[in-house]
């Protein structure tokens, strides 16, 4: 089942923590003491990955050795729309208790408030993404597409249950370890789901090739289901090795999705803004097209075609959800090798595998936003921040920092801005 190629250099130090003039972190306290072997085979802080809102390093804990992802939020208190996001993520990172939701692991001492304007979080490092498993030559059994897809369902399940909505799910936003056990992260643009109908959500959320219908279609709000779409397109990805819809401008995107599942009627429509309701219905009929799915590839069996089609439905409120997906049959032998060799929840006992009880857990409890009711100012969003963060390292006996005399410090000082392709989407301009 492995996926990512397993020639990496050893990365743990049999608990001996790593030079401290090599590493990007440090330990702040005194008392603590570097090591004094020096190994020569570390594997080097590099770069690995950026974001809608910062860029993620694969790096060394000094403390003990092992390389973890340190994520760096620069230019955070610019404007409140931008630092609020940030401080939800950071909450959300530290709420986060689920085997296939990335969650933080650290977050670095802050300076004085008067000189704070970036954030350090540390989270799991993970070898590889599905992204770069996709557009790679590595072949992807039936096997892996189940156990990737039920993986995906299983954290978003979870994610929903908290009353979350990601807003960004992708292949790059999926991690993936060469065992296979995939963890969805990258929070940046997630929120609380908003009860009110009645209220306006943003628009300029999920990169274009995933982005549901009622997005496109400019929905004054919207729900779950732009998650379960975006699923979709990678379900279908996964099995043909190329983004299902992929256009140069929303309005295309629009018109592929419909190229496929024909042209939606007034009932479908009734989440769209007039201008887009415009554009499709002044176009010619199109007939549904679903039968093209079975041209994926060989793996797009009947189940795996029909749970794909139940995930691609136009309207929202008749695609299929979360906990229904995760009880279609195409999914059953990816649960079962998950919690036969991959997963956490069961163990092996003398007397054979002893599973657990729930294996699709839901939240405890729903993730509160309460804290960001009544932040009005960046000033005041920066206040909290710093107190969260600083609170959280009381009781820590080994606090980290960054170490300015780190080789790649300076590269690491500079890396600040997300690739245009990586930043937050636009609207589509209907009106």
């Amino acid at each position: 089942m492995a996926v990512v190629g397993s020639h990496s250099r050893q990365m743990a130090y049999n608990g001996a923590p790593a030079p401290r003039e090599h590493a990007i972190l440090s330990a702040t306290q005194p008392f603590y003491q570097a090591a004094t072997v020096t190994r020569t085979d570390v594997e080097p802080d590099r770069p690995i990955g950026y974001g809608a809102f910062g860029v993620v390093w694969s790096v060394t804990d000094p403390r003990d050795g092992k390389r973890v992802a340190l994520k760096k939020m620069p230019n955070v208190f610019q404007n409140l729309i931008s630092c609020k996001r940030v401080y939800r993520e950071l909450k959300m990172l530290f709420y986060f208790r689920h085997d296939n939701v990335l969650k933080a692991l650290d977050i670095l001492q802050p300076p004085h408030i008067d000189f704070f304007e970036e954030i350090y979080v540390v989270t799991e490092l993970l070898q590889s993404d599905l992204h770069k498993i996709i557009v790679s030559p590595q072949p992807l059994s039936a096997d892996h597409v189940k156990v990737f897809l039920y993986q995906i369902l299983r954290g978003l399940k979870y994610l929903h249950s908290a009353n979350i909505l990601h807003r960004d799910i992708k292949p790059g936003n999926l991690l993936v370890n060469s065992n296979c056990v995939l963890k969805i992260c990258d929070f940046g643009l997630a929120r609380v789901i908003e009860p009110d109908e009645n209220r306006h959500m943003t628009l300029e959320v999920v990169t274009q090739y995933y982005r549901a219908p009622e997005i496109l279609t400019g929905a004054k709000h919207y729900s779950y289901g732009v998650d379960v779409w975006s699923v979709g397109c990678i379900f279908a990805e996964l099995l043909g090795r190329r983004i299902l819809f992929q256009a140069q401008s929303p309005v295309a995107q629009l018109d592929l999705i419909t190229d496929l599942l024909g042209t939606p009627n007034m009932e479908d429509l009734k989440h769209a803004c007039e201008g887009a309701k415009a554009h499709i219905l002044r176009g010619a009929q199109k007939p549904p097209t679903l039968a093209a799915l079975y041209n994926l590839s060989n793996q797009a069996t009947h189940e795996a075609v029909h749970l794909l089609c139940r995930m691609l439905v136009f309207n929202p409120d008749k695609r299929i959800k979360c906990i229904d997906a995760l009880a279609h049959p195409y999914l059953d032998e990816g649960r079962l090798r998950y919690h036969t060799c991959m997963c956490r929840c069961c163990h092996n006992t003398s007397s054979g595998r002893q599973y657990t009880s729930d294996f699709e857990p839901i939240a405890p409890v729903p993730f509160d936003s309460n804290f960001e009711d009544h932040l009005t100012t960046a000033h005041q969003v920066k206040d909290r921040l710093h107190t969260f963060i600083t609170d959280r390292h009381h009781g820590n006996s080994v606090p980290l920092c960054i170490n300015p005399h780190s080789a790649a410090f300076k590269s690491f000082a500079s890396s600040s801005v997300a690739s245009a392709s990586e930043l937050p989407p636009s609207p589509q301009p209907w009106e």
